[in-house]
Formats: C-alpha cells, sequence, structure tokens
C-alpha cells in the first residue's frame, strides 16, 4: 500500500491553471499534488553569442526554490552568492528537455526563457517544471504567432516529464516525497507526446533493479506522461 492510498499506477491529482502572472508572455501554475510550480516564460529579441547570425532560436530555463518550499527554510541561493549544484542540474535539464520539442528554425533568432519557481515541493518539482514550463512555453509561441512574428508553429510536441520508482519492491508512478525518499530505485522520466524519450534519469537507492522493472517502469512514464500531456493541450486548448 502506497503512503497516500494510490494505486500502483495512479497519479497525483494535476491542475494546470495558465495567465497566472500579469506580466510574462506566458505562465502557468502547475499542481501536481502538493507539489506546485509557477513556470513563466519570457520573450527576447536576442540569441547566445554561440548561436549569433544562424537563424536558429533558443528555449533555456532557470530554476528556484523559495525558502518555505519545504518543511524547513532553506537559504535564498542569492545570499550565497551562487547556485547549488542540484540547481544547474535541473534548470540545464528543464532547458535541454523543452528544446528536444521545439524547431528552432521556425522560431528564429530569439530566446524563450523559462523559470520555474518551486512554491510548494512534495516530490517530483524538476518533472513539475518542465511539464509546466512547456505550457508556459506554448502560451509564449502563441502570442509570437498572433502577432505575426513568426508564420508556423515551432512546438513539435508536447514535452512532459514523470517520475517512477520502486517502493517497497513495487513499481509506482509518479512518486510524492515519502515514496521518492524511501524509494529502492528512482527514476525521472521525459518524453514527447508521441512517447519519443528525451531523457531518462534512473539510479538505484537502496536495491539493484532488473530489465524487466525497467521496462514495467517505462510503461508507467508512457502512461503518466500520456495524461499529462492530456492536461497540457486542455491548459492550452
Amino acid at each position: 500500500m502506497r503512503p497516500s492510498g494510490r494505486k500502483l499506477d495512479e497519479m497525483r491529482a494535476v491542475s494546470i491553471e495558465t495567465g497566472f502572472t500579469k506580466h510574462a508572455e506566458g505562465s502557468a501554475l502547475i499542481k501536481m499534488g502538493d507539489t506546485h510550480v509557477l513556470c513563466t516564460a519570457t520573450i527576447e529579441d536576442r540569441v547566445p553569442p554561440f548561436i549569433k547570425g544562424s537563424g536558429l532560436g533558443w528555449v533555456t530555463a532557470e530554476y528556484g526554490m523559495l525558502p518555505r518550499a519545504t518543511n524547513t527554510r532553506m537559504r535564498r541561493e542569492a545570499t550565497t552568492g551562487k547556485q547549488g549544484g542540484r540547481t544547474v542540474e535541473i534548470q540545464r535539464l528543464i532547458g535541454r528537455s523543452l528544446r528536444a520539442g521545439v524547431d528552432r528554425s521556425a522560431l528564429g533568432e530569439r530566446q524563450i526563457t523559462i523559470d520555474c519557481d518551486v512554491l510548494q515541493a512534495d516530490g517530483g518539482t524538476r518533472c513539475a517544471s518542465i511539464t509546466g514550463g512547456w505550457v508556459a512555453l506554448k502560451l509564449a509561441v502563441n502570442k509570437l504567432m498572433k502577432a505575426g512574428d513568426i508564420v508556423s508553429d515551432p512546438l513539435i510536441d508536447p514535452v512532459a516529464a514523470i517520475s517512477c520508482g520502486i517502493y517497497a519492491g513495487q513499481p509506482i508512478l509518479d512518486l510524492d516525497y515519502p515514496e521518492d525518499s524511501e524509494a529502492g530505485v528512482d527514476g525521472n522520466f521525459i518524453l514527447t507526446g508521441t512517447s519519443r524519450l528525451i531523457e531518462v534519469q534512473m539510479s538505484a537507492e537502496g536495491q539493484t533493479f532488473s530489465r524487466d522493472q525497467m521496462n514495467q517502469l517505462m510503461d508507467l512514464a508512457e502512461k503518466g506522461v500520456s495524461e499529462l500531456v492530456t492536461a497540457q493541450k486542455a491548459a492550452t486548448a
């Protein structure tokens, strides 16, 4: 039995509220159970120097957690003068995951920055950031198309992410914090809406896992991402 009482293949309740902030070109508040992340998209008419003049656009991301997103207060990273290694790793993951679903030629020489701010954490913050980040990105792209700044939609396929793991010997979908902290195997799966793999992060936390178990986790991930893509499409319709 899972601590939450959910079935092995049952996700937490998911909601996506768009237009959450006034000024961003795209914004979405995604809630996956008790994990809440605010995602905003900012469009700039510039690109990093290494692709300037190439005709290609760029999508990047920044990630952070509010001091009381967790059960004890964390110091703001700004007070230490640098980002932690976990923060850097997660924001790079978000950026490259979202870029995998973008035709950068169709986007043109502009940059879209996705800011992901964790308001409340209960496991799966990077997955929620990627899923909500795509919604914010889609809304920003819609504004570009409506204004006639781009002629075709550069978003090839939705991008979403979900965690899966082995808890008490059973493969489960969408780990919350109590499960994540006790899981023998923990993984994050980033896929497109057509079930193409972008990235898989898997690690044995307390036990090794078999190829058959890996396949079971992949099946769960495909189910979860399919549900998330449905929610993304409904939010951006």
